[in-house]
């Protein structure tokens, strides 16, 4: 049964949340960008400011209405804290009776996810079939995985980059969360429906408050949700239909070059990608030589080191490097993992520096009835 929360009730959630030892993660207001902080209270959440988003523009606007929730999404995803930018997966150190190698403990963190988009809960999915359901499993990710409560905030708007209904991805939250939040602002009334997702999320709604939620207010959360599809449907959307064969089998097409002439190989769309996960190693030796350290980094298939072998880099130009992102994301993925690698949550087009928007890229590639789908 959906319950009803007041601003109050959330900062309360907050509080408990804390007490129970959680690190809360959630939505804070830094360097002009709305990313993914720690979160003490509600006062750090960007209260009144909702977000303008187009290829290559991200600009924070303030509005009138005291929301907390009014933004889509900035430049971080969650795997920011599931996956770190940078860890250290052992250390070594040589010493009178050999040499000792030392791996670091297994985080045992409790973490709170605050404001997770339906979009970023499906990467959190796919992300989940790369690190725990494949041949290897990254235990350092599932330790923290296995440790988080997700709080999910049901999208009652939308960002002109927006497609994640032509992803089937949202904008309303429907699994993989603890807690799901629609907020809404009716007749001067700021309020929540909270709806539970799991066991656990229940038990901690009702430790906030057993308010049930009217009818009205249901309706009125509804419409909201509703509001957010209506605003997605308006944007230009991804055509999914055989994406995969019209990828694959125009993998010598001239569409790429002209991509390629304006893409920087910058990166930005995988490092901003909530699904990209291509890591590099790198060893760190001391001064004296006695001690060395490995650590795992992101890395992105843009750069030119990533693909380098004995020889030289598999993928030297720019155009191969996009085709390689491009394809792989919405063809390959899906016979890697059994699924599109995209969410639709836009990122890649709003915070592109020349504003290269895969929804019309992918536009020009068709499927002819010579074509060897299979290429």
């Amino acid at each position: 049964m959906p319950v009803k929360w007041s601003v109050h009730d959330l900062a309360a959630l907050i509080t408990l949340l804390r007490d129970d030892a959680y690190q809360v993660y959630g939505p804070r207001r830094d360097n002009q960008a709305i990313g993914y902080a720690n979160i003490e209270s509600v006062d750090d959440l960007p209260i009144g400011w909702t977000d303008e988003q187009r290829p290559g523009h991200y600009r924070l606007h303030q509005h009138s209405q005291q929301t907390l929730f009014s933004y889509v999404v900035g430049p971080h995803a969650w795997k920011l804290f599931l996956k770190p930018p940078r860890e250290k997966l052992w250390s070594a150190r040589r010493g009178d009776a050999g040499v000792v190698v030392t791996e670091p403990e297994k985080p045992d963190e409790k973490l709170a996810f605050l404001g997770v988009r339906s979009c970023d809960l499906a990467a959190l999915a796919i992300q989940d079939k790369v690190y725990l359901h494949g041949a290897v499993v990254d235990e350092h990710y599932a330790a923290r995985r296995r440790n988080a409560l997700i709080i999910a905030v049901n999208c009652t708007g939308a960002a002109s980059t927006c497609f994640c209904t032509s992803m089937q991805t949202g904008p309303k939250a429907t699994t993989g969360f603890d807690l799901a939040l629609t907020e809404v602002v009716q007749h001067e009334e700021h309020f929540f429906v909270v709806c539970a997702g799991s066991a656990q999320g229940q038990k901690l709604s009702d430790r906030v408050s057993m308010q049930a939620a009217s009818e009205q207010e249901q309706r009125a959360a509804q419409q909201a949700e509703e509001n957010a599809v209506l605003e997605v449907n308006n944007n230009k959307g991804l055509d999914t239909n055989n994406i995969k064969q019209r990828l694959y089998q125009n993998i010598d097409h001239p569409h790429w070059q002209a991509i390629a002439d304006r893409c920087l190989s910058c990166a930005n769309c995988t490092m901003a990608c909530p699904t990209c996960f291509c890591t590099s190693v790198e060893d760190v030796t001391d001064l004296t030589g006695d001690n060395t350290e490995r650590w795992q980094r992101w890395d992105s298939c843009f750069t030119a080191d990533f693909s380098y072998i004995h020889g030289g880099s598999v993928r030297a130009s720019t155009q191969s490097r996009y085709r390689q992102w491009l394809t792989h994301k919405l063809a390959s993925w899906q016979d890697q993992f059994g699924s599109s690698g995209c969410v639709g949550c836009g990122r890649c087009v709003s915070w592109c520096p020349v504003g290269i928007d895969l929804r019309e890229e992918t536009q020009v590639f068709t499927i002819t009835e010579s074509a060897d789908e299979n290429h």
